[in-house]
């Protein structure tokens, strides 16, 4: 198959103003000798929020990487809306963690319309789309600043909408909060969670924070250690939105996914030739 034709089913899975459908069917990646993951497989649904969680190192913002394209794959396979990916696409929209992939030399206005631009929109459609997504992150009034005049979580805010003015049909956020302080973070999480359930759109995030992942997740995927991690489980978040802490049901799930963190961080530190229950006599 070729890029092109790859391209149209792209366009015709992903923007349909509804999420696409991710499907990761036994994935593995090597860097050389080192494996990084190995025969995960996850089927995201058309407008899930799903959380990827699990300790520093086994390989998140990795296989985040491969969906977007970024990352080739050395065994398995990743699909989006029934097309196998490839290679970075518009509809495979990425949110990193640091706002530095802006433009700085660029206004807020300008940066949200590049997207839209690259894929030839003519000016009015690209003043629209960038008008339209400005206001569902409450940044319209920035339009005409530069990223280096706005707070953290504003730039982030801009960086999501330069993201969904592409359209996309899936959004990757890799940590995209981790160097924001407590508050501005919680802000922004309940940003997120108001601006993917406006936009329809599948979310995979990546995150280490286990109450970020209920707060925001339909499902939270457990990552194992490192090196060759892989799924090691996968827990549904059925309750109401917005989440509340002092619910038994989710303090119960806050237990769960410590308990299989903390088994995993344990693990890397025996590798390492620690052994914390010995330190903890």
């Amino acid at each position: 198959m070729t890029r092109a034709i790859e391209s149209d089913r792209l366009e015709a899975g992903l923007h349909d103003g509804r999420g696409a459908a991710l499907s990761v069917d036994g994935v593995g990646i090597r860097f050389d000798s080192f494996q990084a993951v190995r025969d995960i497989s996850l089927d995201i649904a058309a407008g899930e929020f799903l959380c990827l969680l699990g300790p520093s190192g086994c390989g998140k913002s990795t296989l985040l990487s491969a969906m977007a394209g970024f990352v080739t794959v050395d065994e398995g396979s990743l699909s989006v809306g029934g097309a196998p990916i490839s290679g970075p696409d518009p509809g495979l929209g990425m949110v990193f963690q640091s706002s530095e992939a802006l433009f700085d030399w660029m206004t807020v206005r300008q940066n949200v319309a590049f997207g839209p631009r690259m894929r030839g929109a003519s000016r009015a459609e690209q003043a629209k789309l960038a008008d339209e997504y400005l206001g569902l992150v409450g940044l319209r009034h920035c339009a005409d600043r530069f990223p280096d005049q706005l707070s953290g979580g504003m730039r982030q805010r801009v960086q999501i909408a330069r993201v969904l003015a592409n359209e996309p049909g899936v959004v990757l956020m890799d940590e995209p909060f981790g160097a924001l302080d407590a508050q501005t973070r919680q802000v922004m999480q309940e940003e997120t969670d108001r601006i993917w359930r406006a936009s329809g759109c599948t979310v995979v995030f990546v995150t280490h924070d286990i109450d970020e992942a209920i707060l925001l997740a339909d499902r939270v995927a457990v990552m194992t250690a490192g090196p060759a991690a892989s799924v090691k489980s996968v827990y549904p978040v059925d309750l109401p939105r917005p989440r509340d802490e002092a619910d038994p049901a989710t303090a119960e799930l806050r237990r769960k996914l410590r308990q299989d963190i903390g088994e995993e961080v344990r693990k890397t530190l025996r590798h390492q030739g620690l052994d914390p229950e010995e330190n903890d006599r």
